[in-house]
Parts: C-alpha cells; sequence; structure tokens
C-alpha cells in the first residue's frame, strides 16, 4: 500500500487523535452505525489490532510495506518489539524535526527533508526515514524563507502549549533555530497513545 494522500479529517474521524498527520480535528463526530444480524457476531481482536497498526501507520505516514519492514527490524533487536519499534518510528528524521516544533505535522517535515533543506551534522540529508543517532545536531539551510517557516512553526508549536521532549533540545542562535538529540527516546515520552503490543500481535503471522 503507498503512501497515503487521501483526506485526512476522514482518517483522523475513524481513527481518532493523530497529531503527525494533520492539526485539524473533524467538526462532525461520527457515530458508530448499529447493524443488525439475525445471529450475535463472535468477538475477535482482529479489528482492534487493525485499528492499532493504522493509527500508527497514519500518525507517522508510513506505506504499509515500510511500517512491516520495522516490525521485521524491531523483531531482531533485544528488548521488547513492541518498545523498539516505537524507538525507530521516533528517531526517524522527519519525526524528530515533528517533535522539536520546527514542521507542524510529520508530512510537512517531509517535504523539508525530500527538498534539501535539512542537515545532519553539517551535510545534507534528503532522506526522511533517516535514522538519527545520539548527538545528531539537525540544523535548516542559511535561506530567510526557511526560517521564517520555521520560526512560525516554533511560534504555533509554543501556543499550543507543545513541548520538546526530554531526549531532545532545540537550539536557538540569533535567528536560526537547530535540534540536538541528545539520546534514545524513553518508550513513555511518545506522545502517540498507543498499545504497541496490538500492532506487533497484527504482524506476528507476517514476520
Amino acid at each position: 500500500m503507498s503512501r497515503y494522500r487521501g483526506p485526512r479529517l476522514k482518517i483522523i474521524s475513524r481513527l481518532k487523535t493523530l497529531p503527525g498527520l494533520s492539526k485539524k480535528t473533524p467538526n462532525r463526530i461520527q457515530k458508530p452505525i448499529k447493524k443488525k444480524h439475525s445471529k450475535p457476531l463472535k468477538s475477535s481482536k482482529y479489528p482492534v489490532r487493525l485499528k492499532e497498526k493504522q493509527r500508527l501507520r497514519f500518525h507517522y505516514g508510513l506505506p504499509e510495506r515500510q511500517l512491516l519492514q520495522y516490525v521485521r527490524i524491531a523483531r531482531r533487536a533485544k528488548g521488547s518489539t513492541g518498545q523498539v519499534l516505537l524507538q525507530l518510528l521516533e528517531m526517524r528524521l522527519d519525526n524528530i524535526l515533528f517533535r522539536l516544533g520546527m514542521a507542524l505535522t510529520i508530512p510537512e517535515a517531509r517535504q523539508l527533508v525530500n527538498h534539501r533543506h535539512i542537515l545532519v551534522n553539517g551535510r545534507i540529508v534528503d532522506i526522511p526515514s533517516y535514522r538519527c543517532k545520539p548527538q545528531d545536531l539537525i540544523s535548516i539551510k542559511e535561506k530567510q524563507g526557511l526560517r521564517n517557516i520555521v520560526k512560525k512553526n516554533i511560534e504555533i508549536f509554543q501556543k499550543d502549549k507543545m513541548r520538546v521532549p526530554p531526549h531532545l533540545n532545540r537550539i536557538k542562535q540569533k535567528s536560526q533555530y537547530s535540534g540536538l538529540v541528545k539520546k534514545i527516546i524513553d518508550n513513555k515520552r511518545i506522545g502517540l497513545k498507543i498499545n504497541e503490543l496490538l500492532v506487533v500481535e497484527y504482524y506476528s503471522r507476517r514476520v
């Protein structure tokens, strides 16, 4: 499945809050449709697992194949597969920009990276999935237009009373903003409330 490019509010109304996908919220709240069945349906965990997987995928803006690859990597690593999976996703460059407030959504952060506006340790990185490491310094190109965009995003970020997580540090030098990755994120600090174990269970037969 390719990256989703359709209406975002439709997804949010179905999967609830997805801060990485969009800052907007649907005006109407969709009520669940009650269907009449002649026989009682058997309870199944599959729809619950599917919904959690979809929330994770749409929040980080990943194609199905890429998310599956992350699950496989997490499964081979030491520690809890679910926690390692969330750490891998949180340390992506596009997500780091979003968490620093330099971009209001992950799709916006991905656009900055794709257009070669982002530097990691002084070198241009144009791969949104680039895995950041502790002590990586993330900065913006020396362009006035870019500075204004990032400055505006950070002002909105602060106005919404959002905070930079403890594993990151946003630095301001004159009119230039940059960010430092201090350490690997603690899974308790992840902004999205999700049951990662259900996601791992969803993919259990495919990895």
